[in-house]
């Protein structure tokens, strides 16, 4: 996969670009990654690369130009227009307070693309025609504003570099992580990645992460859950099932709304709650 970021403090990537799962994509080959400087694409002498907006208003918003011309320079993006069509194999994402949420689904279906170019907004925004014209997408990490959208590119970067089949020593791991509906199709048969036959883990089905314990199995008094000491795979299976479930209801309740729940499920979750009520009191 090709990765190009575009934005004005190139000199912020050197540092989440080149530890963990992304410097080893990297240096595989498995991900290229290119930071490009908004300033080098501008013609006056201040490298000017924002602007007062149209009709008045707070703070500065960038200038179109600049990333027109910078990813013109590219020579080899397809057509917005292309890129919008089902199936495209490219697409240029504008980071954005307004756009669509990030989550582990646009992630997965991001790292099945052959390119993506971030574009990293800044001060109050982007002048607009980027997104009508040149984006084919907007993209945020979260319902916050940040400075710019540096800090989001490289959340993007690495959500969607470990789903990249061999990113990730055993790739199987993504499967079973919170948040993870399902594997997604396109990544079905990939080299490496078990089916769906018994295992002792289970995927998150959406809902969040079950609780992981490692030796040693008594730390200060407190004990890993014999469950998981007693080789029984199916008990382990359930176990983990029903404390993903309690995880979700006390953090992320919003996950249940959106989660095919079996009716055991539905009779687990009121005694989940219950418990958790009574244990405020």
């Amino acid at each position: 996969m090709k990765i190009d970021i575009l934005t004005i403090f190139p000199d912020f990537f050197r540092g989440p670009l080149d530890y963990g799962i992304v410097r080893r994509a990297r240096e595989t080959g498995l991900v290229e990654i290119r930071i490009h400087d908004l300033r080098g694409y501008t013609k006056d002498k201040h490298r000017t690369v924002d602007d007062r907006p149209f009709g008045g208003g707070e703070g500065m918003v960038l200038k179109p130009e600049p990333i027109f011309q910078c990813l013109e320079s590219f020579g080899n993006v397809a057509s917005r227009e292309v890129r919008l069509k089902a199936g495209a194999q490219e697409s240029v994402i504008l980071l954005s307070a307004q756009g669509r949420r990030l989550d582990q689904t646009l992630a997965a279906e991001l790292s099945t693309l052959d390119r993506i170019v971030l574009i990293c907004g800044r001060y109050e925004g982007v002048d607009e025609r980027i997104s009508e014209h040149l984006a084919d997408r907007e993209v945020s990490i979260g319902d916050y504003v940040l400075s710019g959208g540096e800090l989001g590119a490289a959340v993007i970067v690495d959500t969607v570099t470990r789903l990249i089949p061999g990113a990730v020593g055993n790739q199987n791991s993504t499967r079973q992580e919170s948040f993870t509906e399902t594997w997604p199709e396109s990544l079905a048969g990939q080299p490496g990645l078990a089916g769906d036959g018994p295992s002792s883990t289970c995927v998150s089905g959406g809902l969040l992460d079950y609780p992981h314990y490692t030796r040693p199995a008594d730390f200060r008094g407190m004990a890993v859950p014999e469950v998981l000491m007693n080789g029984n795979h199916d008990q382990i299976r359930s176990w983990r099932h029903k404390t993903a479930l309690a995880k979700t209801q006390r953090n992320r309740p919003d996950l249940l709304e959106r989660v095919a729940l079996s009716e055991d499920d539905k009779k687990l979750l009121a005694q989940i709650k219950l418990a958790q009520i009574n244990e405020t009191r």
